[in-house]
């Protein structure tokens, strides 16, 4: 059987996938803006047929309808990583959290409850029969490898991204064809705030350094900031427009990279169509799975290493919560803690949490005396490096608390410096 015969045998209509599902069983679902839409907007469509349905994902970029509140207890979304989608669904009841880091999310899942089904999106098959998971292997390939059912949806529109992303039509049970526009994130533009946080992070990014960022306000004014710099490389979770911006400056060009020297290594890829033409057929891009892009080992061995993430949330202590609003979880640890680490190993490295220093309208402090209100720790203390604010930058590894409580008052907005002491004296932080 040549390679369309043996792609026809496995063409079904979404309809037939969807009706494949059955009640108590897993799905899988690809991240971000490799999830197949399709799919997913059809689910809901067997709401009386099935019950106890878990549909596992990271990132959900659409209100899909299983999501609603009257599908509760026919399906729960398990979410690796909150987005707007899953925050807002959470009080209908069909969402919950799974704590995790972005290095073994996959691998362990696969191993202690692997997946009856795993949903992705492919690009149509070379005369070869491979296939391209495109825009993510985050999780990707672990699961496809664990799961019962392989379904991938092929959409004409992904680009065709290089590294560990093929997959072989043989590999797949079925396949289903829905060629749409792809999701797009447009870059948030910076306020001037942000600017400055940009700026400040900048100062402490040397050239020749490998650089791992997010999206945002603060990123992407970080990736503004660096146009001067030279010969950066990428080693990230996360391919940005920031990041193609900066390599068709020629201020990316691996050149001094000691992990896959030129070129930009990444997890998954989230922009605008822009970048998605940018990523596509580039040799000079490669995705891998992030049990190997976010291993702390692995991110160690780049030469001048820099991990920059945002925060919500620095105690006078110095651990971070990065995912939760009291007990509300808001976003997700994702791989904060593997970079942060990895970072820290690094010969020249660095690790940068960055945040603005307030929140609500300049009506309370992100840096805090304490977690009181239930918050979780996503990068503890002992692993934090530097954190910036708008207003200075401080420096906490190998300080003693009271030389950390005096730092990050110094970069806490003035308005709230005067309490921060009084409650640093009152919890015998500093006398």
């Amino acid at each position: 059987m040549n390679v369309m015969e043996l792609y026809r045998s496995k063409l079904i209509s979404i309809e037939e996938a969807v009706s494949k599902v059955k009640s108590g069983q897993s799905i899988v679902t690809a991240m971000a803006a490799a999830q197949p839409p399709g799919l997913l907007r059809a689910l809901a469509s067997r709401k009386d047929e099935l019950r106890d349905v878990t549909v596992m994902s990271c990132l959900l970029l659409e209100d899909y309808d299983f999501l609603k509140p009257e599908m509760r207890g026919h399906f729960l979304n398990e979410a690796w990583y909150y987005g707007p989608c899953s925050y807002r669904a959470h009080p209908g009841g069909t969402v919950t959290f799974m704590p995790n880091h972005l290095n073994e999310c996959g691998v362990k899942k696969a191993a202690n409850d692997p997946p009856d089904i795993y949903w992705g999106t492919a690009t149509p098959p070379d005369r070869h029969g491979y296939m391209s998971l495109s825009l993510s292997l985050t999780y990707e390939k672990a699961m496809l490898k664990a799961a019962k059912q392989v379904v991938l949806e092929i959409n004409e529109n992904l680009p065709r991204t290089l590294g560990d992303t093929h997959i072989h039509i043989s590999q797949v049970d079925h396949v289903v064809e829905n060629t749409v526009p792809l999701k797009e994130v447009p870059p948030i533009q910076p306020t001037e705030v942000e600017m400055e946080i940009g700026r400040l992070v900048a100062s402490l990014i040397e050239d020749g350094s490998t650089i791992q960022l997010g999206i945002g306000g603060i990123p992407n004014a970080v990736t503004a900031c660096l146009m001067e710099k030279n010969d950066l490389g990428v080693h990230t979770e996360m391919i940005t427009d920031g990041m193609a911006d900066l390599y068709n400056a020629g201020v990316i060009t691996g050149k001094c990279k000691t992990l896959w020297p030129e070129k930009m290594i990444g997890t998954f890829v989230l922009g605008t169509r822009r970048l998605y033409d940018f990523i596509d057929d580039n040799p000079g891009v490669e995705l891998h799975g992030g049990d190997v892009v976010n291993d702390p080992w692995i991110v160690g061995r780049n030469h001048k290493m820099v991990s920059i993430n945002t925060t919500l949330q620095v105690d006078l202590t110095g651990q971070a919560n990065s995912e939760t609003l009291g007990t509300m979880q808001y976003s997700g640890g994702g791989g904060a803690l593997n970079t942060c680490m990895g970072a820290q190993m690094s010969p020249g490295g660095k690790s940068i949490l960055a945040l603005r220093s307030t929140a609500k309208n300049g009506t309370i402090s992100t840096i805090v005396p304490a977690f009181f209100d239930g918050q979780v720790v996503t990068v503890p203390r002992a692993d934090v490096d530097y954190v910036v604010t708008e207003y200075g930058i401080a420096r906490l590894k190998s300080m003693n608390i009271r030389k950390r409580v005096e730092a990050l008052i110094s970069i806490a907005h003035p308005d709230f410096r005067d309490w921060l002491w009084s409650e640093a004296r009152r919890l015998q932080y500093v006398f």
